[in-house]
């Protein structure tokens, strides 16, 4: 059975988190999906190997392996809405962001086949996260955990426009101590190639909001990137390394300020 989730320990109280680059479709909900569905577009795509200096950072990594359509790990388990009165898609989405549904005809799941996938799949990943950010807590005094997610640069659906490249979500501060973004905004004006925002049209999903607590020294941050800024951005897209060069080489410096400001 294929595992819910990766994970690579590092040495350093760093945790990137990985909630929406997998891609596994179980067979059996496979069956029920629509053949436009099985592209998966909403992936966020290639974000871990943007990240692929985590070793050399000290990071410990956790990355789901299952597609967002089986279950949205970054959403309340509750269905509670991250930003009112804005659409946005659910924890056991049926639609993907440009609304074209993701069942065929009548096989949408159940409220108790959301109740399953929740238990089988939404909670194990939110238990070791928790597990995680309170070892790192005991062995270092404190914990920046980092949530990695891209998206299309325009997505008419979500939101007016295109996005900047790198939009920072600290659920307008309260998810971090009150010196890391002025850091991280620092570091992003020192730099030209990239545009960027703090608290805009992403300001952070259940993960950072439910896991940051600056008080008790655990400093979440999620960081949504525009896939413009890396790749040729596509339906299903490939990823060149020398394109996505300067932006990985921009996030491993972003990633030491932040814990050096959060020590």
């Amino acid at each position: 059975m294929e595992p819910l989730f990766d994970y690579m320990p590092g040495s350093l109280p760093l945790l990137i988190s990985f909630p929406h680059s997998g891609t596994y479709v179980p067979p059996e909900l496979a069956a029920r999906f629509t053949r436009e569905a099985l592209d998966l577009p909403d992936t966020d795509w290639f974000v871990p190997e943007l990240y692929h200096f985590h070793r050399e950072l000290g990071a410990s990594v956790i990355c789901a392996t299952h597609t967002r359509y089986v279950v949205d790990l970054n959403r309340p388990p509750d269905g509670a809405p991250l930003y009112p009165g804005q659409r946005e898609t659910t924890v056991c989405p049926t639609e993907t962001f440009d609304g074209e549904r993701l069942y065929s005809p009548g096989a949408d799941p159940t409220s108790g086949e959301i109740t399953q996938r929740l238990q089988r799949y939404w909670q194990p990943y939110h238990d070791k996260i928790t597990e995680l950010t309170q070892g790192l807590l005991r062995r270092h005094g404190y914990c920046v955990l980092w949530d990695a997610h891209s998206i299309h640069s325009t997505v008419p659906g979500l939101f007016d426009g295109r996005l900047p490249d790198l939009n920072i979500g600290t659920a307008d501060g309260r998810s971090c101590s009150t010196g890391l973004p002025a850091r991280m905004v620092a570091r992003l004006r020192a730099q030209k190639k990239f545009t960027h925002v703090l608290d805009g049209r992403f300001k952070g999903g259940y993960i950072t909001r439910h896991y940051g607590n600056p008080a008790a020294r655990i400093h979440a941050v999620q960081l949504e990137i525009a896939q413009s800024a890396y790749l040729e951005e596509a339906r299903t897209p490939d990823f060149e390394v020398p394109r996505a060069r300067p932006l990985s080489s921009l996030l491993r410096d972003l990633l030491q300020d932040v814990l050096d400001g959060a020590a």
